[in-house]
């Protein structure tokens, strides 16, 4: 089974779950992509705190082959040329993951 995961937060508990739930289906030999989109997409900036080791999860998450991707728009929007956690990508590869997974599930 693919598991498609659009996060379009940067709250750090919706980015902590996200990324936990991500782990858990790698973990069990599921295909897993995330997509940041809006807040999503500053990924890079959320700093961790002591109940949310998010740059722990995202190594942790990309170590078991979990791909992410973010929209180059939206990082545009905020000023940034790229990620520093993954590629860039555009609303074609956003409908690419939605079309091959088969669920998808939106946080934020």
């Amino acid at each position: 089974m693919k598991l498609g995961i659009i996060l379009q937060s940067n709250n750090p508990e919706h980015v902590w779950n996200a990324f936990r739930l991500g782990i858990t289906a790698l973990q069990a030999g599921r295909q897993v992509e995330i997509f940041l989109m809006s807040e999503g997409s500053e990924l890079d900036t959320i700093p961790d705190s002591t109940n949310f080791d998010i740059s722990a999860k995202v190594a942790e998450f990309k170590e078991l082959k979990g791909n992410i991707y973010a929209c180059g728009t939206c990082l545009k929007m905020r000023g940034k040329e790229e990620s520093n956690v993954c590629p860039v990508s555009t609303m074609t590869d956003l409908l690419a993951m939605i079309e091959s997974s088969d669920k998808v599930l939106v946080f934020g």
